[in-house]
């Protein structure tokens, strides 16, 4: 048993530590590994077989990779009840070593640094049922009205290895890949990418998606169903841009009207966040048996043909009910999640965080600055603060509270910038800086702290690395104000915009004690900071 402590900043004097037990199996599944290192992913050819009746899947994943040292032991990744039947490599089946989900290859032919070499994974079985997806993973088995089977993955999380066998690690995002997926003659496959041809056999039909560009594991998905296809042209930024839309035939006539939605969404993330980043993939929208997912390229729905989330308002101001929630939220990861993705789940707030506040900015770019600030600051009635947003690494373990807290702590730092156009251009930034990568909360704090006037590093620390919010505590005598922050860490200083009466002022307190002279009784915080307050006279 592995102990991973999870340090949390101290309360005043004393701060219990919580600490967290992983088992070997969360070591294995969240760390790059030795058996991990020294490859680098280049290629998959997925090749699955879809079998509704059995609820039994089976196939291979051809995996091409560039090696980086000489080494002959290899991790893949694949999890229980599926099995591994074989491996090959150089016509030369191969022995390996399972324990628990990770399966040790010993491979036979040597392994020269910088050549490209692949291996060939089978594997068969009754995947995991999803119980509660898309939060629990593994496979949803459903029906449409008319009978027809209706099935679609959903692994965040879990891992994509609940369903193929790879390298389960989000470091490592492999160039390109094919996904053929061979289902019954009646029903069709919508994977990720553009689709390159459908073959024919008696009883069955095999799909060819090809995808062009770099892909995470978990966005990679089948959805199988008996599909109506409709389609339009985007003008975007960097020319035509397909969308294409993939719904169950009874809602055809309603997507048509409905999906009115993704060109708008479109236009407002172009404007800011840059251009959509996989045009040679086109953007799908995917309908299937559960809420939603931002599957690469081919984003999941489920949200019922309603406005907002299932129909309510995750903000409670009603501007939630401007837009359908899974549209605009699974949309925004294009850029935050498939483009820009976390190389540890315990940074997934670079996924929820931007990727939630990308809402707040679909309302700002049609409704305005007010409208949006209303949304973001209306959902901090989820925000729990029990503990950090960035969770313990190496261990496959995420965060808390990424979502709201993740999307106000950036309506916060958007105050500091200069103008809305400064801003914009940093969420630009981020994305031509960090383009197709892999990337830390390091990485991510360093380039927005780069790009403002104050110094970020503290402010990251408080909002990300402990769970407390900073509170003003102030009191008023005789016309002095005498104000500090409190519930914070040693150090934490962040400028703050008040008013007292009629007067806006800006006071940049620190853990020390200031004063300011004041004619009026009290004060407000701008609303626009997430912080309290806490008057003690």
């Amino acid at each position: 048993m592995k102990k991973i402590f999870t340090c949390i900043f101290l309360f005043s004097s004393s701060f219990i530590l919580s600490q967290e037990s992983f088992t070997r199996q969360d070591t294995l599944r969240g760390t790059i590994t030795p058996e991990r290192e020294w490859w680098d992913l280049t290629y998959y050819h997925l090749d699955v077989k879809v079998e509704p009746e059995k609820k039994f899947i089976s196939g291979s994943n051809t995996i091409h990779y560039r090696v980086l040292e000489n080494k002959d032991r290899m991790q893949i990744d694949l999890q229980a009840p599926l099995n591994i039947t074989k491996v090959i490599q150089d016509n030369k089946e191969l022995k390996f070593e399972k324990e628990g989900n990770a399966h040790f290859i010993k491979l036979k032919s040597k392994q020269k640094k910088g050549k490209i070499k692949s291996i060939e994974v089978f594997y068969e079985g009754n995947p995991k049922v999803a119980v509660r997806p898309p939060w629990d993973g593994g496979l949803t088995w459903s029906k449409d009205v008319k009978g027809n089977h209706f099935i679609a993955n959903s692994n965040q999380g879990i891992g994509a290895s609940i369903w193929w066998p790879l390298k389960d690690h989000m470091y490592d995002e492999v160039d390109s890949m094919l996904i053929s997926a061979n289902v019954p003659k009646n029903l069709m496959d919508v994977s990720n990418g553009r689709l390159r041809k459908v073959v024919e056999f008696d009883d069955s039909k095999t799909y060819y998606w090809f995808v062009s560009n770099p892909i995470n594991n978990y966005g990679v998905n089948i959805n199988v169903a008996d599909y109506a296809m409709f389609s339009e042209v985007y003008k975007g930024e960097k020319g035509d841009l397909d969308l294409v839309y993939y719904v169950l035939k009874e809602n055809l006539e309603r997507a048509k009207t409905h999906f009115k939605q993704v060109p708008k969404m479109m236009e407002a993330f172009e404007y800011w966040f840059g251009p959509y980043p996989f045009y040679e993939d086109s953007f799908k929208v995917v309908e299937v048996p559960y809420l939603g997912m931002e599957h690469q390229s081919s984003i999941t729905y489920g949200n019922k043909y309603m406005r907002g989330y299932l129909g309510g308002d995750l903000s409670g101001t009603g501007h939630g009910l401007k837009f359908d929630y899974i549209i605009i939220h699974e949309a925004g990861h294009e850029w935050f999640a498939n483009s820009i993705t976390y190389k540890d789940p315990a940074d997934m707030w670079i996924h929820e965080g931007f990727t939630a506040y990308s809402e707040n900015l679909f309302l700002d770019y049609y409704y305005g600055k007010e409208v949006s600030a209303d949304y973001v600051i209306g959902t901090r009635r989820g925000i729990r603060n029990q503990s950090p947003v960035i969770g313990p690494y190496g261990v496959n373990k995420r965060g808390s509270d990424m979502y709201n807290k993740g999307a106000n702590i950036l309506h916060t730092i958007r105050q500091f910038c200069e103008s809305d156009e400064q801003w914009r251009m940093i969420l630009r930034g981020l994305n031509k800086e960090f383009y197709h990568q892999t990337v830390s909360t390091d990485q991510i704090e360093n380039y927005i702290d780069e790009q403002i006037e104050i110094d970020l590093k503290v402010f990251f620390d408080q909002y990300l690395r402990d769970p407390r919010v900073p509170t003003l505590e102030y009191s008023i005598h005789n016309g002095i104000l005498k104000y500090k922050w409190t519930n914070t860490i040693e150090g934490f200083h962040m400028p703050l915009e008040i008013s007292a009466g009629e007067n806006k002022l800006k006071i940049h307190p620190t853990n020390e004690t200031q004063e300011l002279k004041l004619n009026d009784e009290d004060i407000t915080i701008d609303r626009d900071y997430y912080v309290f307050k806490s008057r003690i006279d």
